[in-house]
């Protein structure tokens, strides 16, 4: 009896790491264990990555793939040894759509950075002389989607990374390892933090309405909104805002008008194919709440209230570029996040998000009459969930 030809492609292996960085998680690639095709940007690579994740997906839920069916798992990084002078590890990440075929590069990922220095270290992307046996490795990474240094501080415990531990992240529901993570001259890419010159504008959304706006361009480019305006109150958690259509398109309206706006695009279609940045977020004066775990969150701890919304949904937590540009913008007098925290200088503040609060610093300073963050630090935590291969059908790259 004759064998029935082969038609369809067999399964390939990939190295692969599954990692938890702060309130997300995604699939972590050394750059030269991916196939040929996908060590270049392009095609081949986004197609890799999508099946990977299990995108597109018209059932929303990434059944068929890595990915957790929510922007904050639905992520992929690619780490190299750097090509930049005094770095460690260069940092590529992809956001990747879920229920569109397309991945965006557009910016970064400030939680799963909290990642990329634990990563680095355990996969010798590091030159061993830097990394001592006992006490906190420095790891510097390049942030090759913003062209940024990011610094991470990554403990180390008999020669290995010390994963476990007792810092307590709200959104994560396991204490871990702290690692400081430290966002150098935050300003996104080669453009002003203020595209438009201004701290506040009145951003004008036709059909919507014309709301006072902070369009800033730290740790990502957002769109800083006062919740008063939008009729919101600054407590809202995810179910308040995921399940009422009408609300979402028009946080999509707004997020398009900013982003053309602060130069990032020239006309609002656009926007649909740059899902990934400008964040929309809104900012509210402290009030108590119950998280999304059911805890108590009290105004008295608290010097402003942030929810912000992440490829076309309400996050359940806050994106770590994000809160960079919370700290960033709460450090400047007069943007909407500052006034909002009371207004006046500040290093450092405190902010509520649905899942509980995070402390985000910043050193802000005026340099020939324009506004400029030297760094943004925040404290986050990482742990390998898996590590092994993924595997996908050969012929789907």
């Amino acid at each position: 009896m004759s064998q029935v030809p082969q038609i369809h492609a067999p399964q390939i292996k990939i190295p692969a790491t599954y990692m938890r960085g702060g309130t997300s998680k995604g699939v972590f690639f050394s750059l030269d264990d991916l196939p040929e095709s996908a060590r270049v940007p392009g095609a081949a690579r986004d197609a890799l990555l999508l099946r990977v994740i299990g995108s597109p997906d018209p059932y929303g839920k990434q059944t068929d793939g890595m990915g957790g069916a929510t922007s904050s798992t639905s992520k992929t990084v690619i780490l190299s040894k750097s090509q930049q002078p005094e770095h460690d590890v260069d940092y590529l990440f992809g956001q990747v759509s879920i229920d569109k075929p397309f991945v965006d590069w557009s910016g970064n990922c400030g939680n799963l950075t909290a990642a990329v220095g634990s990563f680095a270290i355990s996969s010798g992307l590091v030159d061993a002389g830097r990394i001592p046996e006992n006490g906190v490795a420095i790891v510097r990474i390049w942030q090759a989607n913003i062209g940024k240094t990011i610094i991470a501080h990554v403990p180390m415990t008999d020669g290995a990374v010390q994963e476990t531990g007792d810092f307590e992240l709200d959104g994560v529901t396991f204490p871990a390892a702290e690692v400081q993570v430290e966002f150098m001259d935050p300003a996104d890419g080669e453009g002003a933090m203020f595209p438009t010159g201004n701290l506040v504008d009145d951003l004008d959304v036709p059909g919507v309405g014309t709301f006072r706006a902070t369009l800033i361009n730290a740790g990502i480019p957002t769109i800083f909104l006062n919740a008063e305006d939008l009729g919101h109150r600054g407590t809202e958690l995810q179910d308040d805002i995921n399940g009422d259509a009408e609300i979402l398109a028009r946080f999509e309206l707004i997020r398009a008008h900013g982003a053309v706006r602060m130069g990032l695009i020239e006309h609002v279609d656009q926007a649909a194919t740059r899902q990934h940045t400008p964040k929309v977020a809104f900012v509210a004066k402290p009030a108590d709440y119950l998280s999304s775990s059911g805890k108590a969150v009290q105004a008295s701890e608290l010097d402003l209230l942030v929810r912000a919304l992440s490829m076309g949904k309400l996050h359940h937590a806050m994106m770590g570029t994000a809160a960079v540009a919370i700290g960033a913008a709460a450090a400047i007098p007069g943007t909407l996040v500052n006034l909002a925290a009371g207004g006046g200088a500040r290093n450092a503040v405190t902010f509520g998000h649905p899942s509980g609060t995070l402390r985000v610093g910043a050193e802000a300073r005026q340099v020939d009459g324009d506004w400029v963050v030297t760094k943004a630090v925040m404290s986050r935590s990482a742990r390998v969930l898996m590590e092994g291969w993924v595997r996908i059908p050969g012929d789907s790259f």
